[in-house]
């Protein structure tokens, strides 16, 4: 028997767990996601990737800015719910949201908690240089992710970066919510307390961190690069432009920090080097190094800063 649900969600991270979802045939109630917000030149209003997924399908799509007041709440309350479902959302959801579910609430979450609780799992995974992340589905509590967990994948974290990790993720976490849902619906559901130990925080991405400090090792800056490609992109400054490094190798050689060390884009870090292979320029489509080359004259012994 399916469950009728609710599906909070917004950005694209959600949008495969929606998909599974009706896929799997549960009822979904009603989708809550952000509301519209402007985009381009015309500041057009533009639905949300799970948005536009649940008019897709003919499902009633909510947006409220905010969950606290008591008449969102009844109206949540009044659509008589198994379970609610949460995928990067973007609103905190108050206790009377939490309770109003006969089974509860549950979230699906991009690391392997209690490691990274909160807004950045997935880049704060790669930045710090850990070996392997995940997804967990875990009932929600009022705390800030810490409630027990039902289910969990991991996967090597390797050389992926942001963007790679975040796709996969989404695809293991949709298969896992669903097999979450599944068993929530049997009433075969584990749920297992997070440890009491190993709790990190993800904190937002800031705007100071994206800028590359060449002094730093080479390791913490190839995992900065990775961590935030390609959005906000780690970058640097040369020849007056703000240049974004998108990805990178491990390279041969050492010298000044910043400074070129061949004509293939080998610089130096505080400890080595790094190839940059991947980039961007200002205005302009993300792009490999030969090609940025071709375009923009940069050659051994120019210093990036």
């Amino acid at each position: 028997m399916a469950l009728r649900l609710a599906f909070l969600g917004t950005p694209a991270f959600a949008v495969p767990t929606l998909a599974e979802l009706i896929a799997q045939g549960h009822d979904i109630a009603c989708v809550y996601s952000q509301p519209p917000r402007p985009k381009g030149r015309g500041l057009e209003t533009d639905p949300s990737p799970v948005h536009k997924l649940a008019l897709a399908h003919k499902i009633a799509v909510r947006t409220p800015v905010t969950l606290k007041d008591t008449a969102q709440q009844e109206l949540f309350a009044a659509l008589d719910l198994d379970a609610a479902v949460v995928v990067a959302y973007g609103l905190l959801l108050p206790k009377p949201i939490l309770d109003a579910p006969r089974l509860g609430c549950f979230n699906l979450h991009g690391s392997l908690l209690p490691r990274w609780r909160g807004a950045a799992p997935i880049q704060r995974a790669i930045m710090a240089g850990d070996s392997e992340t995940g997804v967990m589905a875990m009932r929600m509590e009022e705390g800030l992710d810490t409630g027990p967990v039902l289910m969990a994948e991991r996967t090597p974290i390797g050389r992926k970066t942001y963007g790679e990790l975040h796709d996969e993720l989404a695809r293991l976490g949709a298969d896992l919510m669903a097999r979450a849902m599944g068993a929530l619906e049997r009433g075969s559901a584990i749920e297992t307390p997070q440890p009491e130990e190993g709790v990190t925080y993800a904190k937002k991405i800031l705007k100071e961190e994206a800028r590359i400090d060449w002094s730093k090792p080479t390791r913490e800056i190839d995992c900065l690069i990775r961590g935030l490609s390609p959005f906000p992109g780690a970058w640097c400054e040369v020849k007056g432009e703000r240049l974004k490094i998108l990805n990178c190798v491990p390279a041969t050689g050492t010298g000044a920090p910043g400074t070129l060390l061949d004509d293939a884009l080998t610089v130096a870090c505080g400890d080595g080097a790094l190839r940059l292979t991947r980039l961007q320029r200002p205005g302009k489509a993300a792009m490999n190094a030969a090609d940025l080359l071709r375009g923009f004259a940069l050659k051994r012994g120019d210093v990036l800063g």
